[in-house]
């Protein structure tokens, strides 16, 4: 460890980095609001709606089987992402563990909860998006 200097300056590059990204950002800002052209026109102040007319009250309600879907995605989104350390180091298991099959059976643990959790929501009828009419 080099004692030469006070240890917050090897948090330099890093003020750097953030004063570069700063600059930056705030340079496009800028030298867009002094090129851009500033025609108001009621096109522009128009919702833009992905290419679309918006059309009815945007506070409409949706069905709670939406946010349902929403929670699933998510929880087999965070399903995914504890497979993959465990998919990276499965090899190495063995050696972590001391024996060969812990791994894999601790995941058929984990795929079974996962699977039980499904046939759940499933059997619900969660998944079932033709019985709703509530946001038609």
């Amino acid at each position: 460890m080099n004692t030469s200097h006070p240890y917050i300056w090897n948090y330099l590059p890093l003020a750097f980095q953030l004063l570069v990204a700063v600059g930056l950002a705030g340079g496009m800002v800028v030298g867009s609001y002094f090129i851009g052209k500033k025609r108001a026109s009621k096109v522009k102040a128009g919702a833009y709606e992905c290419g679309m007319e918006p059309v009815g009250d945007a506070r409409g309600r949706f069905s709670v089987r939406f946010y349902m879907v929403a929670m699933l995605f998510i929880l087999f989104d965070v399903e995914a992402v504890f497979m993959l350390p465990w998919a990276v180091i499965y090899r190495q298991l063995p050696h972590i563990t001391g024996s060969r099959f812990f791994g894999f059976w601790e995941m058929i643990v984990y795929l079974g909860f996962v699977a039980v959790g499904l046939f759940y929501v499933w059997k619900k009828g969660v998944l079932d998006w033709s019985q709703d009419k509530a946001d038609l």
